[in-house]
């Protein structure tokens, strides 16, 4: 890129709603003043893009805004935050204006700046592809260009003639391509011979209210089975760790082979042989660990009635929705019962051969997701502000799949 050209981005916008958002939001700007040294930032950042030099207008917990109840009790505030943001970006007047994740926001703020002439983009897919998919024509009208993790979200985009930049997925950037299981085993204080299966039976308190007994039964079920098998079990919070005490005083069979862990979720997982947990990001990360795993989810019955009847996606682990096809056994609400999971870890741990040749996968995997991905981020934006086309980003053998 030419000097002038390095010179041309002067100002971003950037709004972050919660600390997910303010990880990749800092990753961005770090990338964004590497190539304009000169660049400025504004809009709403936590601690970490603050520390890169953003003007914060809101703490970033102004949006932080949980369940439907609670956005209901908070409308009239975040309203006024929006107006505030709209009036504060129209006068400061910024190249683009970069909403990260928060889609129920930013979304809405990224229309308006649009239709009053500045350069939108949206950076973190919410989940159209999967539930509700014609939200994806109101996308449409809100961002210049939409920025996914996942190769099968800018397919969605692409087929649907969203302007989408693929940048891969700052997870696979974060985590080696290369594993240490023993080293890790060793760290854990577990023995470096025999079999190991990590437990992740969620993060939140509703999580473990659901799957929280029903794993351990299945785990105390194993471990009768199978007197050699080690359990490790990460607690996400101390609040996570407390009620999973409570359950194992029901498991006297689990005290001497189950190890609780405060956090180190990814180094149980390559400490593992093989992975049991709920779905959501905790899939992906044993994915890009390169383990074997066993998604099982249970959810209010409610919530299940709807669910099935709103998403539209064959699968609901990323591993299987990235790959397009079932790598990882999934057992969904009455199916994840605890013989059920126990019969297909069991058969899983039967299977070295299996084990093996999906590491290699997920580990192939890993390395399609790990792009740079702040970098390429950074790209689509110059792009988007110079008028130029967005990198490319989809492989042609992808760009007509559908995902419902």
């Amino acid at each position: 890129m030419a000097a002038a050209e390095q010179q041309a981005l002067k100002r971003v916008y950037l709004v972050a709603g919660e600390l997910s958002g303010d990880i990749l939001g800092a990753g961005l700007m770090r990338a964004l003043r590497a190539r304009h040294p000169g660049v400025e930032f504004r809009g709403i950042g936590g601690p970490r893009m603050i520390g890169e030099g953003i003007d914060s207008r809101f703490p970033l917990e102004t949006l932080s805004v949980m369940g439907l109840v609670e956005v209901l009790r908070h409308l009239p505030g975040l309203l006024r935050v929006r107006r505030t943001l709209k009036a504060d970006a129209l006068a400061w007047r910024p190249d683009i204006m970069v909403g990260i994740d928060a889609p129920d926001f930013n979304l809405g703020l990224e229309r308006q700046l649009r239709e009053a002439g500045l350069t939108t983009a949206h950076y973190v897919s919410p989940s159209v592809w999967a539930w509700r998919q014609g939200r994806v024509k109101g996308i449409a009208k809100s961002v210049d260009a939409m920025l996914t993790f996942l190769p099968f979200e800018a397919a969605f985009y692409a087929r649907h003639r969203v302007p989408v930049a693929f940048v891969g997925h700052p997870l696979a950037d974060e985590l080696p391509l290369v594993t240490d299981r023993l080293a890790t085993r060793e760290a854990l204080g577990l023995p470096t011979e025999g079999e190991v299966l990590a437990l992740l039976p969620g993060s939140r308190a509703n999580e473990i209210r659901f799957l929280g007994e029903t794993f351990l039964a299945a785990a105390e079920t194993l471990c009768a089975a199978r007197p050699g098998l080690r359990i490790v079990v990460p607690a996400a919070t101390a609040q996570r760790r407390a009620e999973l005490e409570r359950l194992l005083e029901a498991h006297p069979g689990l005290v001497e082979r189950l190890t609780l862990v405060d956090g180190q979720a990814r180094e149980a997982m390559v400490a593992s042989d093989a992975v049991l947990l709920a779905s959501g990001t905790a899939a992906l990360e044993a994915m890009l660990c390169h383990r074997p795993m066993l998604v099982a989810y249970r959810m209010a019955p409610t919530t299940h009635w709807l669910a099935r009847r709103l998403v539209k996606t064959e699968w609901i682990s990323l591993p299987n929705l990235i790959a397009r096809e079932s790598l990882v056994p999934e057992l969904i609400q009455d199916a994840a019962t605890p013989e059920a999971i126990a019969a297909r870890l069991g058969a899983m741990l039967d299977d070295a051969p299996g084990r093996a040749a999906l590491e290699v996968r997920f580990a192939e995997m890993h390395e399609g997701l790990q792009r740079d991905a702040s970098r390429r981020a950074a790209e689509a934006i110059e792009a988007l502000v110079a008028g130029r086309p967005l990198p490319a980003s989809v492989a042609p053998e992808r760009a007509e799949e559908t995902v419902s």
